[in-house]
């Protein structure tokens, strides 16, 4: 696996006018345009460098994140994120749906492979290449990361495109679990995504099968 520096960690979260990607940008103008009372810009990891867990999901929603300006606030993936993370102990304060509302987390970092919003909730390839060195800073920036959870296979592909491994050697699945070295587990889950709660493809229960097997890696380390 490829080495995190520490000047990498100097560049955790991107400059609020990023224009490394045309299109994302072109899409951020039209809805600050529409919704200048939106956030409407590269949306910013949400905790604490020390975290020992760090939650990558694929990008910011267009009515949740790149609204209200903090990971999965705003939308219904963050419903179901944070009441998971409030019933593992990962969080305090009570969420309320706005960057505001007092939510604290505990010993975890959210943090998204593409950080500005895109168009239909898909970013391109290239989109990901060019916004790849801030997750890789944001990973090189927590001295105390133990466990990556990524959720969907975008997010998956990215750490591990980040850290430098290939895809063939470590899977995405529901659940799966990849010790990468000996500092870093992968976990994996399918996105919190309404569609995919509304499917059933991820029930609750699944979800909290994923965090009751964070919660076993983390006391153990």
């Amino acid at each position: 696996m490829s080495s995190l520096s520490s000047d990498t960690s100097q560049h955790a979260e991107p400059p609020r006018d990023c224009r490394l990607c045309a299109r994302l940008s072109a899409f951020r103008d039209n809805n600050a345009q529409e919704h200048p009372d939106w956030f409407n810009g590269p949306v910013p990891s949400f905790g604490s460098n020390n975290a020992r867990l760090l939650i990558v999901g694929l990008a910011p929603g267009l009515q949740g994140a790149n609204k209200t300006g903090r990971p999965f606030t705003g939308d219904y993936a963050g419903d179901l994120l944070y009441a998971t993370l409030e019933k593992f102990k990962l969080s305090s304060g009570g969420y309320g749906g706005h960057a505001n509302d007092g939510l604290k987390l505990q010993n975890c970092m959210i943090t998204n492979a593409v950080r500005c919003v895109p168009p239909q909730n898909k970013p391109t390839g290239e989109e990901s290449r060019l916004c790849r060195p801030f997750l890789e800073g944001r990973i090189a920036s927590m001295p105390r990361l133990s466990a990556i959870l990524a959720l969907g296979r975008i997010a998956h592909d990215n750490t591990l495109a980040t850290l430098g491994l290939r895809k063939s050697a470590y899977k995405f699945a529901h659940c799966a679990i990849h010790r990468l070295d000996d500092r870093l587990t992968l976990f994996d889950s399918y996105h919190c995504s309404r569609y995919n709660t509304n499917t059933r493809r991820l029930t609750t229960e699944m979800f909290e099968d994923v965090f009751s097997a964070i919660e076993a890696h983390l006391a153990t380390v």
